[in-house]
């Protein structure tokens, strides 16, 4: 990440420039920024502050892009609770993990979804494009295959679709099925049958599980063929999404945008149902939903 100059005043966790001929860039960036985190919220995207910044030295605007490629809106704990994994899981996904046993050799683990490490704890270290990997990692967990088994199959299939983060692309949806089911057909024992188990054939054609087809389904590719919005799945009424654009990949509620946090905080200060319903345009059954997801414990 670049190293941004830090001089000026502080809003809340951010920095903003001082007068001059960034402010344009800035100060809309800071109002979709306020990205709080209340009790038992649900998502604390922090940006940090170079980021909002720019950077003098060549100005890098913030685009859509980077927004989605480059910039860490996410810590490990924040997907982990978006997608529904512990974060442990999570962790061993963007960083790999080594295992130590006495009596056998060690078993490792290459990271899988994009992650960037943050210079200070707490920091934000993956972004939007990490989210939508995991989201697609956490599809096939819970298809019941386990990730160890089918992780070297994830990769080949990487790298069989030629693109950087194929987990987020729509080549993944398209051919994907096909490739897996084909790297499946060349191995023999239990790596071959567990990416077998990834895939079924339906009339002549080969796709995805039920339930990995279900969580492909929520993700919406730009122009550019990866992902740039997200239907989260805990939800069973509420339909609330993440898209870099909107509150910097914090969720919202699709309509409306109001941001979950925002509206989990109001109620957690004492508001009513009924009044956090008028003040956000939300309704009540999806209030309850988004409560009942909030409050659940974490996977």
């Amino acid at each position: 990440m670049s190293s941004c100059p830090r001089t000026s005043t502080e809003i809340g966790p951010w920095r903003t420039t001082g007068a001059g001929e960034e402010d344009d860039l800035v100060t809309p960036l800071i109002e979709a920024s306020r990205l709080t985190l209340p009790r038992r919220g649900l998502c604390c995207c922090r940006v940090p502050p170079c980021w909002l910044n720019g950077c003098r030295k060549g100005r890098c605007p913030l685009t859509i892009d980077r927004l989605r490629f480059e910039m860490p809106l996410y810590t490990v704990a924040d997907v982990a609770r978006i997608v529904e994994v512990a974060p442990s899981t999570l962790r061993s996904w963007a960083k790999g993990y080594i295992r130590h046993s006495e009596d056998r050799r060690d078993v490792t683990g290459d990271p899988v979804i994009s992650y960037i490490q943050p210079s200070r704890r707490g920091e934000p270290s993956v972004t939007f494009i990490g989210l939508a990997e995991a989201l697609v990692l956490a599809a096939v967990r819970r298809s019941g295959v386990p990730m160890q088994r089918v992780r070297p199959a994830l990769i080949e299939l990487q790298r069989e679709i030629g693109l950087e983060h194929a987990l987020a692309s729509k080549k993944l949806y398209t051919d994907g099925a096909e490739l897996l089911y084909d790297y499946a057909e060349g191995r023999s024992g239990p790596e071959g049958k567990r990416a077998r188990d990834l895939v079924v054939v339906r009339s002549g054609q080969r796709v995805f599980a039920d339930v990995i087809d279900a969580y492909l389904r929520r993700i919406e590719y730009g122009p550019d063929g990866y992902a740039s919005l997200i239907h989260l799945p805990a939800y069973d009424r509420a339909k609330v999404v993440v898209d870099p654009r909107r509150a910097f990949g914090a969720p919202i509620f699709e309509r409306g945008g109001s941001k979950i946090d925002d509206v989990l905080e109001r109620f957690w200060a004492g508001e009513s149902l009924d009044d956090v319903s008028a003040e956000f345009g939300v309704p009540v059954d999806e209030l309850e939903d988004v409560l009942r997801v909030a409050s659940r414990p974490a996977a």
